[in-house]
């Protein structure tokens, strides 16, 4: 089965839109290879509306390294209001349900599948439960204002940690995936039938005066 993946810039307050307003002098070496490792591994890629509106204006003539992946890359857009006839090269309107659509993806050949310039269509594969790989790229700026991956009313996701790497400019670089469903229902059931955490610590179960 092939790996759906996500790589995000994200602040210490953890806001992931427009990371080139807040990543000044951050980006070194080893981002770069966490980056080109991700692009290495990857042969198709999900986009949403905004994202492919934006990029397909910018990357066709820019002199980048990463346009020389992006722009032949397999690329599945994901809108309800862009047309079918997509101008931008290798470019596919999924039709009907996107989570059905990446369900089925998933089970096809190939490589990596990487989400790429939407946190939006991120959010929904990670609460579907089909994010196999989420790296977060944490500089270590507050960068106060701007869309957050994660909002308050969100349910309760574990995570496990399966990669990091501070780099030399004090990034920290972290790979998590999900929990498996078996994990997470025995970890769901040890929890409920555990001592509340009040008790383990020798703490009061009443506020403190």
């Amino acid at each position: 089965m092939r790996k759906v993946v996500a790589g995000l810039f994200y602040s210490l307050d953890g806001v992931v839109e427009a990371p080139h307003l807040w990543q000044f002098d951050s980006f070194d070496d080893q981002v770069g290879e966490a980056m080109t490792g991700m692009i290495t591994e990857t042969d198709t890629v999900l986009i949403g509306r905004l994202g492919y509106e934006q990029w397909s204006e910018y990357w066709p003539t820019a002199d980048d390294e990463f346009g020389d992946f992006i722009n032949p890359v397999q690329k599945f857009v994901a809108s309800t209001t862009l047309s079918p006839e997509l101008s931008w090269e290798n470019s596919t309107l999924i039709e009907g349900d996107f989570v059905e659509f990446v369900t089925a993806l998933k089970q096809s050949e190939g490589r990596d599948i990487a989400v790429c310039g939407s946190i939006s269509l991120a959010r929904q594969l990670i609460f579907a439960g089909l994010l196999d790989s989420l790296t977060l790229t944490m500089h270590p700026v507050i960068a106060g204002a701007g869309k957050r991956l994660f909002e308050p009313t969100d349910p309760t996701t574990r995570l496990t940690l399966a990669g990091s790497t501070i780099s030399s400019k004090g990034n920290a670089i972290l790979t998590y995936s999900l929990l498996a469903d078996e994990q997470r229902l025995e970890s769901a059931v040890r929890y409920t039938h555990s001592e509340p955490h009040s008790l383990k610590c020798g703490c009061p179960d009443r506020p403190l005066r």
